[in-house]
């Protein structure tokens, strides 16, 4: 026997399954940019690590230039690692905010749904 659900309560299961797929976006470009701050980090270490006479190259698109010097491609990686912190912090708090949403409407559609299926009274 199927129980006909409210056009409300459609709507309600419809921004769920939406906030699902938000939060799984945000978690995906999150993973993306931890990736890139590992990276970012690891250059900066081994920038670290190298002479100053060291001949440095950096990647500009497909391809690779010869840098000015050491202490330029250190800020720029500096900068790029502050950029990517700001873009994580950001999305943490976008996520936060979402994953909020989406267990305050689980809950409510948990309710509904629940009385819905509870036999009216006789």
């Amino acid at each position: 026997m199927a129980e006909e659900i409210s056009p409300q309560l459609q709507n309600k299961i419809t921004q769920f399954q939406q906030m699902q797929q938000q939060i799984q976006l945000l978690s995906s470009q999150k993973f993306q940019l931890e990736a890139q701050l590992r990276d970012t980090e690891r250059a900066i270490g081994e920038l670290e690590n190298t002479s100053e006479d060291t001949t440095i190259y950096k990647s500009i698109g497909a391809l690779m230039v010869r840098a000015d010097n050491k202490e330029s491609i250190a800020k720029e990686l500096a900068e790029k690692k502050e950029t990517i912190d700001i873009r994580i912090k950001a999305l943490d708090r976008q996520e936060k905010h979402l994953v909020d949403k989406y267990q305050a409407l689980q809950q409510e559609l948990t309710q509904a749904l629940s009385a819905a299926k509870k036999p009216s009274g006789s």
